[in-house]
């Protein structure tokens, strides 16, 4: 009952880089709360805006305004019948066009494109292989579609294989009949672990063992890549090798829903017998009128190059913030360039004391456990068998200042302290190098096994050459106003 207060915080006003708390008090430990009529205004560490484009003013907003005089709030019918405008189709047409698929399809709600799509890619006779760390909303949809489902581990490449090989060799269940379809379903960016899958394996497995590609891009779309693509564009991989394409609009672009896009004659399929695009309320004006306003901004369609300088920044500050909570001595997950940061807290004691502690600092952040996590954890990390596996996790936006990353670690290093959550050396920031005190008399040179290991560490700053064999070594963990200070420098590097 004491973390309930932890959860579902009533908000006002715009989620952007700020957000403001209504403040409510409970007098029956947490089991109820009335709200207090105050309000606080805090860092938004919890939100999915990544671009920052979840705005109230701007091009967005302006658009938006003269799009409800217009065409008002709401279509009144399912896309079938009569609730398709020619908003949807551009819309369409140009999603398309930026993911570089032949032809794609807009949903109103994210949860529900996934929940319904996959009764009309695969069928019984299939099989789905999905990763193991999947949304609840793949789950979902792919048992509503009486196909098999396997599940491999987490972006293990050769499980995944093995699973291949199996399968096909085994055929389907008691007939042993060859599948119909095999679909391989995978996220871009693992919004809980702030992984990315590795598509260019999958690619060349995709070529290997002839299956179907289904690349899930809730996260990673307009926040990863050159250009915002995705993990495509993060990786180089054309697009035309991921057969289905799927994301959501909510978390880069500041509207609500989600798209799949593809080859033409699986769109038109999905048009057809797809029960979102029959029984669900057609996307309103609004939010189409958002998503358009937006990707032309990303694309430099409008706003010169105001979308180009938004991914730059996201890109930046997620490097940053990231760099500065490992050399700090937090255990944090994820790829580098991830704009979800997930910071490990192990104890579930610990949960609700670090909401509360930043929540005095004025920092609004979200904390995870189960059964977002697992409960018993051995995956990652061998060594941390049977950790209970808790985390606070940090959105990254490109609204974010370096002012309000500088706060937001200054705060963490309290809050580290005081809670005993530095649980790393620091080496993952390259720290133990700068901190080595080298003795001109008294060195030798690095083993083989030792420079693969200096390799392994990400090179900010040179390794040097050699070590000191009787020399002091100081603390390896970074002071916070020496990390904020290096920090500019070894992000962008």
């Amino acid at each position: 009952m004491r973390i309930n207060d932890c959860f579902r915080r009533p908000v006002t006003g715009v989620p952007g880089r700020l957000i403001t708390l209504l403040n409510r008090v409970s007098y029956d430990h947490n089991a109820t709360f009335k709200l207090t009529g105050t309000t606080t205004q805090c860092l938004n560490m919890s939100s999915y805006n990544y671009l920052g484009f979840a705005q109230s003013v701007g091009p967005c907003a302006e658009a938006v305004e003269e799009t409800i005089r217009k065409n008002g709030v709401s279509m009144g019918a399912s896309r079938t019948e009569g609730g398709t405008s020619e908003l949807h189709l551009r819309v369409e047409d140009l999603i398309a066009r930026f993911v570089g698929k032949e032809s794609a399809m807009v949903f109103s709600m994210g949860f529900g494109t996934n929940a319904t799509i996959f009764s009309s890619l695969v069928s019984k006779g299939c099989l789905i292989i999905s990763d193991e760390l999947n949304h609840t909303s793949i789950r979902f949809g792919s048992r509503l579609s009486g196909a098999v489902i396997k599940m491999f581990k987490h972006n293990d490449m050769q499980d995944l294989e093995r699973l291949l090989r199996v399968e096909i060799a085994q055929g389907q269940p008691r007939t042993h009949r060859p599948w119909k379809k095999i679909l391989v379903v995978v996220e871009g960016l693992y919004s809980m672990e702030g992984t990315m899958c590795n598509l260019p394996a999958l690619v060349e497995l995709k070529k290997r063992y002839k299956f179907y590609l289904f690349v899930d891009e809730a996260h990673s779309i307009g926040a990863l890549g050159p250009t915002g693509r995705g993990v495509c564009d993060y990786f180089g991989v054309p697009p035309s090798d991921v057969d289905v394409l799927m994301g959501t609009l909510t978390k880069s672009f500041g509207a609500t829903g989600g798209y799949v896009a593809g080859p033409k004659e699986w769109i038109a399929k999905l048009r057809l017998h797809n029960a979102g695009s029959i029984y669900e309320e057609s996307m309103s004006p609004v939010v189409l009128q958002q998503i358009w306003t937006s990707l032309r901004c990303i694309m430099g369609d409008e706003g010169g190059t105001e979308g180009e300088e938004r991914l730059q920044r996201l890109a930046f500050n997620s490097r940053y913030l990231r760099l500065g909570l490992k050399r700090l001595g937090f255990i944090v997950y994820g790829h580098d360039d991830s704009p979800i940061i997930p910071l490990l807290l192990y104890n579930p004691a610990k949960m609700p004391a670090f909401s509360h502690e930043m929540l005095k600092r004025k920092i609004a952040v979200v904390i995870v456990g189960y059964p977002a996590t697992p409960l018993v954890q051995s995956r990652y990390i061998p060594i941390l068998l049977l950790s209970l596996i808790n985390s606070v996790r940090f959105c990254v936006s490109a609204a974010h200042t370096k002012d309000d990353l500088d706060r937001l670690l200054r705060a963490c290093d309290e809050v580290g302290d005081i809670l005993q959550l530095k649980f790393s050396s620091g080496i993952a920031g390259d720290s133990l190098a700068s901190s080595i005190s080298i003795d001109s008399n008294k060195t030798e040179a690095l083993s083989d096994s030792e420079t693969l290991y200096e390799e392994s560490i990400p090179s900010f700053s040179p390794p040097p050459k050699e070590r000191t064999l009787g020399g002091p070594w100081k603390k390896p963990r970074w002071d916070v106003e020496e990390v904020i200070k290096r920090g500019v420098i070894d992000a962008r590097g």
